[in-house]
Parts: structure tokens; sequence; C-alpha cells
């Protein structure tokens, strides 16, 4: 079996998404009856890092557009045989369907949040998506936002949440020097790692939303801080809208109990979470979000969101606590209640999302889509 993923980024990239990319591409080397995976990453502004077998890393399309489906077409042209073509973001459907003159294999997209919950602004896309032979979805929430506007049968649509590397993410001490670099000693920390991206933030029925939950947390400072005089706010991460954040802070008197530690490298992650006395993005944009179960894993307690899809990634109550972000007082309870809890505990069952389980059930899914592949081309002497 030989794959085609298109791959916006994976290796050599941040992220969740990057993260969700990279476990794909590796579990789909994995499956046994795999004998090349072959990626073309659209972005990798960092080293790619090892590869796996069986991965042949195409980064001919990097960076441009134009550059991407140039290096597509290079590579489908040259050996178009190819048993199932992945394509990790709805957005890259137009170049997955350029393909297919000469790639005549399914096209298995995947939806993870907001990018799925309603219709693209791009109308050919939106036409696609009925098109696709399968979806994978990395949360229920996500599946049933994406089948509410988009004309495709339920029954294409698998569920894979993403995976967490238990090696890389266990409990261990708060570390000294990043407590003095950020001024955090004696301080009771609450923690959000993301992306700051204005663009990203959530719009429902034209109101703006904060999407990670930190507008709401910054907004619970003021009154939090009488309970817990010694309370700081360690933001990590860094876009365009931390200069909107950062002032927001100060608009509310609070800018000296919030840190913005700025973009981290992802050997860094665990320590950082490690800083943290609980966890807090009760959003209202997340598709699923894996630093809930990152976090989780350096057993620090978290604080979720009863309206996103981060009410999975805590099983629904489960593994942590799930606030509903309209509600000040609901958060205020939620975050005390994790402050309360005690620390360096890794939840019992989060091996749930462990990355062996991940695999198993990516290869579950490849074994159903081909094998309804199969009995459509023995059902009509041809492929659909």
């Amino acid at each position: 079996m030989r794959i085609l993923v298109l791959a916006p980024d994976a290796f050599g990239r941040h992220g969740g998404m990057a993260k969700f990319d990279r476990d794909l591409i590796t579990a789909l080397c994995a499956h046994p009856d795999c004998t090349e995976v072959v990626a073309i990453p659209r972005l990798m502004p960092n080293p790619p890092g090892p590869l796996p077998a069986k991965l042949t890393y195409v980064t001919a399309g990097l960076n441009s557009k134009l550059r991407y489906v140039v290096a597509a077409l290079n590579v489908v042209r040259s050996n178009p045989r190819f048993d199932l073509t992945f394509c990790p973001l709805i957005n890259l459907l137009p170049i997955a369907f350029l393909l297919r003159p000469w790639v005549q294999a399914p096209i298995v997209a995947v939806v993870h949040g907001v990018d799925a919950w309603k219709p693209t602004s791009r109308r050919v896309t939106n036409y696609l998506v009925g098109k696709i032979d399968a979806y994978i979805a990395v949360s229920e929430l996500t599946k049933q936002r994406f089948l509410g506007w988009a004309k495709v049968d339920s029954d294409k649509t698998f569920l894979l949440p993403p995976a967490i590397d238990l090696e890389a993410f266990r409990p261990g001490p708060k570390d000294a020097v990043l407590l003095d670099r950020y001024g955090l000693t004696g301080k009771t920390v609450l923690m959000t790692l993301g992306r700051l991206a204005s663009d990203e933030r959530y719009k429902e029925f034209d109101e703006i939303l904060g999407y990670k939950g930190i507008d709401e947390i910054l907004e619970l400072l003021p009154t939090l801080s009488t309970e817990i005089p010694n309370v700081a706010y360690l933001i990590v991460g860094d876009g365009s809208d931390r200069p909107r954040l950062e002032k927001k802070a100060r608009a509310l008197g609070v800018h000296d109990r919030v840190v913005f530690a700025g973009l981290i490298s992802e050997a860094d992650k665990a320590d950082h979470y490690r800083l943290a006395d609980t966890y807090v993005m009760p959003g209202w944009g997340e598709g699923f979000g894996i630093v809930y179960l990152e976090a989780m894993a350096c057993g620090i307690p978290v604080v979720a969101s009863k309206v996103d899809g981060s009410r999975e990634a805590v099983r629904h109550g489960a593994l942590g606590i799930v606030v509903d972000p309209s509600d000040q007082q609901d958060i205020k309870a939620g975050v005390l209640e994790a402050l309360n809890r005690p620390k360096g505990v890794v939840p019992e069952g989060l091996d749930y999302f462990f990355y062996g389980n991940f695999e198993r059930r990516l290869h579950r899914i490849v074994e159903a889509i081909t094998v309804s592949e199969e009995a459509v081309q023995g059902e009509y002497g041809g492929k659909a």
C-alpha cells in the first residue's frame, strides 16, 4: 500500500495540527501493508528531525502555493500508483482533486476544528467537500458541526482523537531557572499555551469570542486575586493577537500578574507546563486541544470548556474540569477546584489517548476505507 499525504505542516513545525499530522504520517508508515508514504509539506520553518521509516518527505514545495502545486504534480506524474490520498486540511482539497487524473485513489480528508465547523470562504472547496471518499474528525463535536453543513454521508466520517506522548510529557518539579526568568517564584501560577493569532479568534453570530479562553482568564484575575493574592497568569505562545491581549491586561490593571513568555521550543514545553498549578483554557473554538493532554500528562489539573472540543480532551469531566466560558462564576469555581487538586498526578484514563491507541484506530480506519473501495471495484469492475 502506497499513500500520498498533502500535509500543510508536520515535521519541522510547532503546533497541535502539526503534531497531529506527524502522528498521522508515522502511524500510516507503521501499517503492516504500507510500503511507502510520500508526504509533501507546505511549511517547515525548523529542521524536520528524525523521520519514520517508509516516509519520503518531499520539501520542494515549501513556502509557496505555486511551488507546492508544482511539487505535488511532479510527485504524482513520476509515479501515480497510490492507494490512498490523505488531505489533512480541507483547504487543500482543490489540490487533491487536481491530482485525480493521475492518482486514481480514494481521498481522505481530516477536519480539525473551526476550519470545518462552517462552510469555507471558497465555493470550490465547499463543492469538493461532498465529493470526498472519507473524512476523519478529531472530535465528535467537529464531526457533528461538519456534518451540519457538509453534504456528506455520516458513514464516511470516522473519529480519530489526537495522541499524547507519555514519554515526553510526565510529572516533575518546577524548574527554578524558569521560575526566576518569569518572576514566578512563590506564585500560584495559571497557565495557557497556544498560538495567539488574531485571525483564529472564533466568530459566532457576528460576535468575536476569545477562542482559547485567554480573555476570560484575564477578566477573572481582578476578582481571583482578592482570594489568591499571589496569583499569576503565564501565557506561552506568540502571534498577532498578543498586542491586544497585552493592552487588555493593562486596561484591567492586571499586567503585573501576567507573563507573556512568547514562543518556546517543543523540547521546552514540558518544563513550562510543570510551572503551572493549573492549566486553564476555557475557550470557544478548540476542535480538540492536545495542550490539555500534554498538561495532564505532566500532572497539571486542567480547566477546559463545555462548549468546544476541549470537553472531549478531558473526557467530559472524567480527566479534568469543564466550565462555561460565558459564566465568570463558573470559571472561577473551576479554577479554584483545579487549584485544590493534587499536582503531579496523571489522571487515570489518560492512556485512552496514548499513541499506540491512536495508531490502532487509524489502522482500522484505513482498513475500513480500503475494504470499502475494494467492494466498490468488485461491484463495478473498476475504480469508482
